[in-house]
């Protein structure tokens, strides 16, 4: 620290408005990015193998149900009772969303989005997973149909 100061007290005015701007320039960059970045764009993340699985439990309604159970008890927390996003975690119900492929929920969930503060889920057994990408899907259909 001491050193520091020794070396900004030498510099001179020029230096010190150069060493500035670059700092601020730095700041402003990387604070600009992190707000630009999408919070769907994990989404694009997933490998093209992992974008084309299909949900063995696609169109059965009580994977639904036993997905929704899950939701509530993994998920809910983040992204709200109704899926619609809290200040912890975005919207599921967003178009991003409800238009990525199955196997695309599947890998997000399965690897998490650490960076952002969601867990990675792959602990919890695969078939449980895919009730949950199953509930996810279901809210698209719902939306449709004009159910909440």
């Amino acid at each position: 620290m001491k050193a520091g100061l020794a070396l900004l007290r030498r510099a001179g005015r020029s230096q010190l408005a150069v060493v500035a701007v670059v700092v601020l320039t730095v700041v402003a960059f990387a604070v600009g990015g992190e707000i630009k970045e999408s919070k769907y764009a994990v989404l694009a993340e997933a490998p093209e193998k992992t974008r084309e699985k299909k949900n063995p439990f696609a169109g059965d309604t009580q994977a639904v149900a036993a997905g929704g159970k899950l939701f509530e008890q993994h998920c809910a927390e983040c992204h709200g009772a109704k899926a619609g996003g809290t200040r912890k975690g975005p919207s599921l119900l967003r178009e991003e969303v409800q238009q990525a492929t199955p196997g695309t929920l599947f890998w997000v969930m399965t690897n998490g989005v650490v960076r952002r503060g969601m867990p990675v889920w792959s602990k919890l057994p695969e078939l449980e997973r895919w009730q949950v990408v199953t509930f996810l899907q279901s809210l698209k259909l719902q939306a449709k149909n004009g159910q909440p």
